[in-house]
């Protein structure tokens, strides 16, 4: 059961992790001048994109805005927390996240 718990918590930080370097992409995607050949650059595109891109399928830009990144932390969002509160459970005390 604590390995189970241990796994929850790992993934919940893992999560946690992604969302920034999600945000960090979202906020770079507002300067068009960045080079995105960068490795660094490059690199936080590749881990991105592919999320962002299954939101992109379903959701339509609205007025040149790209609203799927929204949605894309929402969904983040909402895995985190259902993480949190089977942690919590199996470890049988309140969710604090």
């Amino acid at each position: 059961m604590d390995a189970l718990v241990f796994l929850f918590q790992v993934l919940a930080q893992t999560l946690s992790i992604y969302t920034l370097v999600l945000l960090v992409r979202v906020l770079l995607s507002w300067f068009p001048n960045l080079d995105w050949s960068n490795p660094v650059l490059s690199s936080v595109s590749a881990i991105t994109d592919p999320y962002l891109n299954a939101f992109r399928g379903l959701i339509p830009p609205l007025g040149g805005i790209d609203l799927s990144a929204l949605v894309a932390f929402i969904v983040l969002q909402l895995a985190q927390n259902l993480l949190g509160y089977a942690s919590s459970s199996l470890m049988g005390g309140a969710f604090m996240g």
